[in-house]
C-alpha cells in the first residue's frame, strides 16, 4: 500500500513473539501493561536476542499454532469419544434419558473436533490471488458448524426428555448411571480446561467456544447423578426433568458460543486492543497522532490497518522509516498481531486539505 506522502505501508505476516495473548478472550494486554521500565527492558532484550521477521519464521509459527490446535482437538476427541462410548453402553441397559442426553451432548462435543480440525488444516494454506488474506476465516465457518451441532444436541436431548415425561419408563442400575455421570464430568472438565487453555494461547475463539461447551457438558453430567439419586428415593420423574435441565444448560452454552462466533464474523475486537495499538503508535518516534485504527481477527491472528500523522517536512524515506518503526513496535506489543499496514499522512498545513480529491467518494458512501 502506498501512503499519501509516497512511503510504502507494511503488512508483514510476522511470527508471534510470545509477548501477549488473545485480548478478546482473556483481556491480557501484553507489553502495554509493563510500563515504561518494563518496555525499556523488553527493547534491550529484543536487541540482544536473535530474532527474525523472515517469511520462513512466519510460516513456521502459523504452522505451530495450527499444530497446537489440532493436537488439542485430537486428544480431546479421543477422551470424549471414549467417555461417550462408555456412557452409551450404560444407557443401553439402564434406560436413563438423562444419561442419554448427556451422552448425546458428549458425542456432539467430540464431533465438533472435525470441523475445527478441517479449519486448522485449511488455515495452513498460503494466501492466493483469490484468497489474498489466506484461509484463516475457515475457523469462523467451523464456529458456525459448532453452534449448529450444539443446537441439534439440545433439540434431541429435549425431545427425548419430553417423550419420557409423556411415556414414563423405569430406570435400572442407578449406581451405574451415577458412575457414568461422574465419568462424564471428569472427562469433560479435563477437556474444557485443555481446550480453553490452548484456545487462549493460539487466539482461537472457536476452540475456546468448544472448551466452554465441554465445561457445561461436565456440569450436565453431574446433573445425571442428581437424577439417579431422585429416582432412587422414588421420584421417577427426576430422570426426564434432569434431561430437560440438561437441555436448558445446552441452550445457555449455545448462546455464549453463538455470541463469540457472531462477534468474530462481524470483525468485533476487544476495545482494549484498539487502545493498546493507539498507545503504541503514539509512543513511536515521529508519530504525531494516530487518528484511525482498524483491526480484525482472521482465524486466530490479528491484522491491523492504521493511519498515523507525521511531520509534513519529512522525506519519503523518513516517513517510510516512521511507518516501519510503528509496525515493528506493534508486532512486539500486541499479542497475536501478525500484520500491520501503516499509512502515513502529513500533518495539515494551514487550510490545505491533503485528501480533498477523495471528498466526493466519502460523500457517496
Amino acid at each position: 500500500m502506498t501512503t499519501a506522502n509516497g512511503s510504502r505501508g507494511h503488512g508483514h505476516d510476522s511470527h508471534d513473539h510470545g509477548h501477549g495473548h488473545d485480548h478478546e478472550l482473556d483481556h491480557e494486554h501484553g507489553h502495554g501493561e509493563l510500563g515504561v521500565a518494563g518496555r525499556f527492558w523488553h527493547r534491550v532484550k529484543h536487541l540482544l536476542t536473535p530474532h527474525s521477521h523472515d517469511s520462513a519464521d512466519k510460516v513456521d509459527t502459523a504452522l505451530e499454532t495450527s499444530r497446537e490446535g489440532l493436537r488439542a482437538l485430537w486428544i480431546s476427541l479421543a477422551l470424549l469419544g471414549t467417555t461417550a462410548v462408555a456412557q452409551a453402553a450404560v444407557v443401553v441397559f439402564t434406560g436413563s434419558v438423562a444419561l442419554l442426553g448427556d451422552t448425546l451432548h458428549n458425542v456432539t462435543d467430540a464431533l465438533t473436533a472435525v470441523p475445527l480440525g478441517i479449519a486448522f488444516l485449511l488455515g495452513r494454506r498460503t494466501a492466493t490471488r483469490s484468497y489474498t488474506y489466506g484461509y484463516g476465516r475457515a475457523e469462523d465457518l467451523a464456529g458456525i458448524a459448532i453452534v449448529a451441532t450444539i443446537l441439534a444436541s439440545a433439540a434431541l436431548a429435549g425431545w427425548q426428555a419430553i417423550d419420557r415425561l409423556i411415556h414414563p419408563a423405569p430406570v435400572n442400575h442407578l449406581l451405574a448411571v451415577a458412575a457414568a455421570g461422574v465419568l462424564g464430568f471428569i472427562g469433560n472438565e479435563w477437556v474444557a480446561q485443555y481446550r480453553i487453555r490452548v484456545g487462549h494461547k493460539i487466539g482461537s475463539a472457536a476452540l475456546v467456544a468448544d472448551g466452554l461447551h465441554a465445561r457445561t457438558d461436565g456440569f450436565t453430567s453431574l446433573a445425571v447423578v442428581l437424577g439417579a439419586a431422585g429416582v432412587a428415593i422414588g421420584w421417577h420423574w427426576a430422570d426426564p426433568i434432569v434431561g430437560l435441565l440438561i437441555t436448558l444448560a445446552i441452550l445457555v452454552v449455545l448462546k455464549d458460543a453463538a455470541r463469540q462466533v457472531y462477534r468474530r464474523l462481524m470483525d468485533a475486537v476487544d476495545p482494549a486492543i484498539v487502545d493498546q495499538i493507539e498507545q503504541t503508535l503514539q509512543d513511536t518516534a515521529g508519530v504525531r497522532s494516530a487518528p484511525s485504527v482498524r483491526v480484525r481477527w482472521i482465524g486466530h491472528q490479528l491484522r491491523a490497518e492504521c493511519i498515523v500523522v507525521v511531520d509534513p517536512q519529512l522525506t519519503v524515506v523518513d516517513a517510510h522509516d516512521v511507518a516501519v518503526r510503528a509496525e515493528h513496535a506493534l508486532l512486539h506489543d500486541v499479542g497475536r498481531l501478525t500484520s500491520a499496514i501503516i499509512h502515513t499522512d502529513p500533518d495539515p498545513e494551514g487550510t490545505r486539505d491533503h485528501h480533498g480529491i477523495l471528498a466526493h467518494h466519502a460523500a457517496e458512501r
